[in-house]
């Protein structure tokens, strides 16, 4: 039997009511002495119902602090799709929630921006647009040194990194775009970038819908790149133990990665694969453990 505090890859979380965490489509921030994260309520399958909050202290138990955005009209109707819930915090200190929201055939494409006074909301959604025009499906976001950045797939054009505007509710500039090597119409979607030890590294999955593929990662040494090649990150063929790559997260000395196995027909319900990421000459690689504890990562 695992200890407590143990993270176990493959499985559900349970949060302190007793019920499956909905960590769908994970965002995640550290606050304070406790780790916050936004996922999807996927209650109602595909379609959105609310964009529940959970906090942590050993990311392995969570507290359910409440619904952070929940379904109203417009852009988050219950008709909707409301996907990849991903949030930081403004230097004026209010929080912004990003979002890839579209209708029920993908035509929309859009990125919606919501705030709030608190982290675990409740959010006032704002508005959605297009960036720079562009379509934005899957997304992740960036910050450092008080600058904001959204990642961004775009299926006609590639995986954009944006700089986004000073009060962070909209796009300011496009940093780079990045494509596939082995099919360069196209990019990587499910984006997450993350810097340890002073490099950048990109991940990314291919567009494979509910399908799990080989993950890639890229790194480089500024966000402008230029970008190595696309690497797989865990071995050929195991396509990713399984999972999507939704967040990459720099803890303690480490760095976990945090990935969904979608069940389609029971997305409620679908678990999750957090694994520590270990470096090999500048390069992550991901292997499988049965359990692991984020103390690890605090050497």
């Amino acid at each position: 039997m695992a200890e407590p505090g143990s993270i176990l890859p493959g499985r559900v979380f349970i949060d302190d009511r007793g019920r499956t965490a909905q960590l769908h489509g994970i965002g995640l921030q550290r606050i304070g002495d406790r780790w916050y994260a936004w996922g999807e309520d996927k209650a109602a399958h595909d379609r959105f119902t609310a964009v529940a909050c959970y906090s942590s202290i050993d990311l392995a138990s969570w507290r359910f602090e409440g619904d952070a955005l929940t379904s109203a009209a417009g852009d988050i109707a219950p008709d909707r799709i409301v996907e990849r819930p991903k949030v930081l915090q403004r230097p004026d200190g209010r929080w912004v929630m990003f979002l890839h929201v579209d209708s029920q055939d993908y035509s929309f494409a859009r990125v919606g921006y919501a705030v709030a006074d608190r982290p675990e909301g409740p959010y006032e959604y704002v508005r959605s647009e297009r960036p720079l025009g562009n379509l934005s499906r899957d997304i992740g976001v960036f910050q450092e040194d008080g600058v904001a950045y959204l990642l961004s797939e775009d299926r006609d054009n590639g995986l954009h990194i944006y700089r986004l505007r000073e009060d962070y509710l909209g796009v300011d500039s496009i940093v780079t775009t990045l494509r596939q090597q082995a099919k360069p119409e196209i990019g990587y979607e499910s984006p997450a970038v993350v810097r340890h030890r002073g490099r950048y590294h990109l991940f990314g999955s291919d567009l494979t819908g509910w399908s799990m593929n080989d993950n890639m990662c890229t790194s480089a040494d500024s966000l402008a790149g230029p970008w190595a090649d696309w690497q797989p990150i865990a071995a050929l063929g195991a396509r990713t133990f399984e999972s999507q790559v939704s967040v990459v997260a720099a803890v303690g000395d480490g760095v976990v990665y945090i990935g969904d196995r979608w069940t389609p027909d029971d997305l409620a319900e679908s678990p999750a694969v957090w694994l520590p990421l270990r470096f090999d000459d500048g390069h992550p690689r991901l292997q499988w453990r049965e359990a692991w504890s984020i103390e690890e990562l605090y050497a």
